[in-house]
């Protein structure tokens, strides 16, 4: 005889893994998002658990495998939620009629201000950590963050290119090379804990400045 459905569990269904095109609580994802964001930054990769982040996060365990499904997906899902918090797709978008070096400075300032962030120096700290380097999680996080970026500001420097207003043969190298200028030695002082970043004196407006002049006496259309 079948079992009359009522008398099946009632709360079966409240943390049961979301099957196709079921919405999804954005609220659980976002606060699972930020408690794993917390979590791997204070106590490292290894040694967070999921039912550590789920209490951070005031979810089940089973809400946050329903999101994530492992704790690799999820940390490489907090690397993007970083990234996108502070360098938002729409930061990237061309917007035409601004020039191109305060437009370049505009999105010099963003990333200076994400990667010298004391969470986001503390994570690189992990990733750099030797139980850390010979798994999948760096792969993971260059694929989440550093890559996303760089071809978006790729395909924008098309753009200003197309324009007639950079000279660049090729806009991807010029990308990574543009970040890589802003990290520089500022990044390393704040990774090895020596200091503010920069020298005694400059601001990271200023060296944030100083970078984008750089890029653009090597890419900047010659003029006359």
């Amino acid at each position: 005889m079948a079992v009359p459905r009522t008398h099946r569990p009632a709360t079966a269904p409240t943390d049961r893994a979301a099957g196709p095109g079921r919405p999804k609580d954005l609220a659980k994802r976002d606060a699972i998002l930020e408690a794993s964001k917390k979590l791997f930054v204070q106590l490292g990769f290894d040694a967070v658990s999921m039912d550590q982040i789920a209490t951070e996060a005031g979810v089940s365990k089973l809400t946050v495998y329903s999101h994530f499904g492992d704790k690799e997906s999820l940390f490489a899902a907090a690397v993007k939620s970083h990234c996108e918090q502070g360098m938002p797709p729409s930061l990237l978008e061309d917007r035409p009629e601004m020039p191109v070096q305060a437009r370049l400075t505009e999105i010099a300032t963003a990333f200076y201000a994400m990667i010298s962030a004391p969470e986001a120096i503390a994570g690189h700290r992990v990733l750099c950590s030797p139980q850390i380097t010979s798994t999948p999680l760096p792969q993971m996080f260059w694929e989440s963050g550093p890559r996303r970026v760089q071809e978006e500001f790729a395909a924008l420097l098309d753009r200003r290119v197309a324009a007639g207003q950079l000279d660049i043969p090729d806009t991807r190298v010029a990308s990574s090379q543009f970040f890589t200028l802003l990290k520089g030695e500022p990044h390393a002082r704040l990774v090895f804990g020596c200091g503010c970043g920069t020298e005694p004196g400059m601001e990271a407006g200023a060296h944030v400045s100083a970078c984008v002049d750089v890029f653009l006496r090597a890419y900047g259309r010659a003029r006359g």
